[in-house]
């Protein structure tokens, strides 16, 4: 059995969405190869409502960036779940300008999504990924972030 609803949703990625990108698999199908490759049926279902809140908010309207945009402050619930190098990472992603504000939000709602208890820089990456692959217009982003995590190295600056 596979641990939480990230590993489930980082395995799909791989094996189907990055790969066929075009391709919508059947819900049904998809159900049944996750069942053969570990994952009970709660996870899957997990899962799937993550995808589907995901999609939802493809649309999400633009934000324009604004020289006087206020400073995001973390909620007490974001600061318990999600560690402060993750926290940091996402500012660090916001002033490099892979996510605007809109995006930001949209990453720590799905980070927030997650049944994990304990958000680290890894989950946050993958969740970054995904939303990016997911918007329109965010090639170069994305570009960006998959190359940052498959990146030997890993380093990023301040």
């Amino acid at each position: 059995m596979k641990e939480n609803v990230l590993d489930l949703l980082m395995y799909l990625f791989e094996n189907y969405i990055y790969d066929e990108p075009e391709a919508e698999p059947d819900r049904d199908d998809l159900s049944e190869s996750l069942e053969q490759a570990g994952f009970s049926s709660a996870e899957i279902e997990r899962a799937f409502s993550w995808l589907d809140g995901l999609a939802e908010q493809r649309q999400t309207p633009e934000m324009h960036a604004h020289s006087a945009d206020p400073t995001r402050l973390f909620s007490n619930e974001e600061t318990d779940r999600i560690d402060v190098e993750a926290r940091g990472f996402l500012m660090y992603l916001e002033s490099a300008n892979v996510l605007d504000p809109a995006r930001r939000e949209l990453v720590l709602d799905r980070l927030m999504a997650l049944d994990a208890e304990d958000i680290g820089l890894e989950d946050l990456k993958w969740v970054v990924l995904m939303v990016l692959f997911n918007q329109p217009g965010q090639e170069a982003n994305y570009a960006w972030m998959e190359d940052l995590m498959f990146d030997d190295e890993g380093h990023y600056r301040h």
